[in-house]
This record gives structure tokens, sequence and C-alpha cells, in this order.
């Protein structure tokens, strides 16, 4: 049966109606205001008091950094290198296939809860193989998202393993709710050998690489190679249409201008470079060479809406310019990381038009001032991203979240997840105390 919300305020980026329904099965039927709306044996769910509106996506996240919240590791950290090796590259060693799973549930879980209902991953784990599979299941059978999975090659790892995992899941296809990339690290881990072999494998699939992420990665690349990091991967004829270049902050104008030919696009995550130390992204040199821009949150959050505000503040301090970037920047972003998605998964998303996925949340807001389509987005942006908890969440139609809860069978999932963490942290503990 088909549902229908009513009585929300309905926004969808292009429409807004202040007393506005949605009609949906696993796709989008119908939208209007109120007063045209005729009841055909929905499924009725009242919207009064709530926004509804297309659910968000996340360009970039670490699903393997879900159980680093709470894990004490007493290293010092002294530089980007030290961070990497002692704290992201420690923990996803001590990963196996249960913890991989239980890891997909509880960020596919946070993620869902904060309104994201497609997450890009870039993955790493001390098992690889079906380690994608394994988090397609966690992701997106058992909490229903839409995901695109990767595993990072890198020198630190097998690498035939490396390429043997991601041809294996590309080789699987996608569908509405699976899609694969070609998973690099860093060049900063990729020997010109392994670059070569990544080449040779990965056919015409898009990469997925942090790129410049430190000036370490580009000092690492001039002295290997004498070029550029952005040099090195064209080089080596990586940049496909697609690709998705993660970070690239350390970059210049020609690098930039190689991305742009290739087709590439950039996804930046503002709060994982600030908490790093490495640098703020420098969007509007990207928006100005015309480079589609996603946005992730680097696997610090579970959240689309605060990497938003992040960029947004973040750009007007790097260029001492409030007017560096504004709320159509935010909107740009929102339709390219929209686009990129529905071009990579085969659906529509990010619109209640028909046919387009029933990808959608109902968020409670009280508008203290009037709202029209003329300052929705102001509303959205300054009313709701600090503190973005929708009450429900759709994917495909399907009632993800209902009440600001998952069905008992995930919310058990969740819970057991705890065990499982404690079992990571007990043996990266024992393999520390022994190093």
């Amino acid at each position: 049966m088909a549902k229908a919300i009513t009585h929300a305020m309905v926004f969808d980026y292009e429409d807004f109606y202040e007393d506005g329904y949605v009609v949906f099965d696993d796709k989008v039927i119908d939208k209007g205001p109120m007063e045209k709306f005729k009841d055909e044996g929905y499924d009725i769910i009242d919207g009064r008091g709530h926004l509804v509106m297309p659910s968000f996506i996340i360009g970039h996240t670490h699903i393997y950094s879900t159980f680093a919240r709470g894990w004490i590791n007493p290293f010092e950290y002294r530089n980007f290198m030290d961070i990497l090796k002692e704290q992201w590259w420690k923990l996803d060693s001590g990963l196996r296939r249960e913890s991989i799973y239980y890891s997909g549930i509880v960020n596919a879980a946070d993620h869902v809860k904060n309104g994201v209902t497609t997450l890009i991953d870039h993955h790493a784990s001390g098992e690889i193989e079906d380690s994608l599979d394994t988090l397609e299941k966690a992701v997106s059978e058992d909490i229903g998202l839409r995901g695109m999975f990767t595993f990072e090659t890198s020198d630190r790892f097998d690498v035939e393993k490396c390429l043997q995992e991601n041809a294996a899941f590309l080789k699987k296809g996608r569908t509405a709710r699976r899609a694969g990339h070609f998973g690099l690290h860093a060049s900063l881990s990729l020997s010109e050998e392994t670059l070569k072999r990544v080449r040779e494998a990965k056919g015409d699939a898009p990469i997925h690489i942090h790129a410049a992420e430190s000036a370490m990665d580009q000092a690492d690349a001039e002295e290997r190679t004498g070029e550029r990091v952005i040099e090195r991967l064209d080089r080596h004829g990586l940049l496909t249409p697609g690709s998705i270049l993660v970070h690239a902050l350390h970059i210049n104008d020609a690098e930039r201008d190689i991305i742009k030919k290739r087709g590439a696009v950039v996804a930046l995550n503002p709060s994982s470079n600030m908490n790093n130390g490495v640098g703020i992204p420098d969007y509007p040199a990207l928006r100005n060479k015309g480079i589609p821009v996603i946005v992730g949150n680097d696997g610090l959050s579970f959240s689309a809406t605060s990497e938003y505000r992040t960029l947004f503040f973040a750009s007007h301090a790097l260029k001492e310019d409030f007017t560096a970037m504004g709320l159509e920047d935010i909107q740009r972003i929102i339709d390219d990381t929209y686009a990129y998605a529905s071009e990579h998964l085969g659906v529509r998303l990010g619109r209640f038009r028909k046919g387009y996925e029933a990808d959608l949340l109902m968020l409670p807001y009280t508008p203290p001032t009037p709202i029209s389509l003329d300052n929705a987005l102001g509303h959205l942006f300054f009313g709701t991203f600090d503190s973005f908890k929708p009450s429900d969440v759709f994917v495909g139609g399907r009632h993800i979240v209902r009440n600001y809860t998952l069905d008992a069978d995930n919310e058990s999932r969740y819970r057991d997840a705890r065990a499982h963490a404690q079992h990571v942290w007990d043996t990266l503990n024992r393999k520390g105390e022994t190093e």
C-alpha cells in the first residue's frame, strides 16, 4: 500500500508547501499542497509539525573507524603520519569478519538516525577477503541503506588481496542499493609498481583515494617521482570519470585543471581536516574551476548537516570573507552529491518528482519566522543543521527509522556490537603490550 505524509511542510529544494503532502511507495508518486490531496486508500502518516525533505548522502566515510569511539590509545602523536600509523592503521588491522559486520551495523544505524540514507565508504581491515560483502550485508541488507563500497589498496597490505577484493566486488555489478569503486589509500602508501597493477586491474572503474590530505602526501610524491599527487595519479591513467579524490587540500591550480579535465569529483571533509590539523579545504578554488564537490565526514561523525555547516564557516575563515561561500554553494554541493550517487547507483535521488526514489525524512520543526520557497533553505541551514535529528526516515519507501528508533532486530544488533568492540580493543591492547 502506498503511503502519504500529509499536512507537513514539504521542501525538496525546488518546491515548498507549508501545508503539503507527499505520496510514495518505493518511489515518489505525487506531491503538492493539501488542497489538491485526494486520499486513494493510502497509509496516511500525519506530518503536522514536521518538515519533510529528501534524505542526505555522505560522499566519503570510513565505517572501519566506528569502534574508535572511546578507544584509549596512549601513543603521543607528533604529526599526521603518526595519526595514521598509531591510530587508524592499528585500529583497522584489528578488524575481522564479525567486527567488520558490527561496525557496519552501528555506523549505518547512527547515520540513518541523522537523516543519511546513502554512504560512500572507503574501507580497510585486517581481513580483506569478502570484507566488502560483509559491509554490504550490514549496511544495505540489514539496516537498509544504499552504499558504495571499496577497499583501500595500500602497500601496507597484501596488494594482490586488495586488488582481488575490489575487482570481485565490482564484478557483482551495481544495484539500486549498492555499487563499487576501485579503492586506494593515498599516494604516500602506494609504490609505482602498485599503481601500475591498479591500472591494469581496475578497467574503467572510478577510483576512490585520499589525495593531498596533508602536505606530507605532496612531499612524498615529489620525492618519489618529481611529480605532485594529482600529476602522478594522472600519469598512471587512474583518473577516470567519476573518480573520488578525497580532501585535495594541498593541490595547486594545475592539479585542479587535471581534475576538471578528467571528470573527477572532490570529496571535502572539513571537520576531519581541522581535527587532524592538516588544513582547511579551499572550496572557492574548486568551485571557480567548475569541479563537482561532494561532502563527507571522513568517519569522524555520522552527520551530513554538521559538515555543511563546518565547510560554510571554515570557508569564510579561510578567505577572511563572509561572501566566500553562500547558501547557493550549499545548494550546489547538495545537488552535486545527489547527482553523483544517482549516476553511480543507477537511480534518481534528491527530489520529490514522480519516479524518484522515496528516500526521505520527517524532521520536527516549528518555524519561528515566516517560511517560503525563497527562504526555506535558510531555515534549514540556520534553524536545523546544528541539531539535525529526524523522527522518521524512509529508504526506497521502507520505514527505517520510526519515532527515532530502528526495528527491534537492528536495535538488538546495535547493542550486540559493544562486545565486538571490546574484543577489538583487547586484541589491539595485547598486541601493543608485545611490541
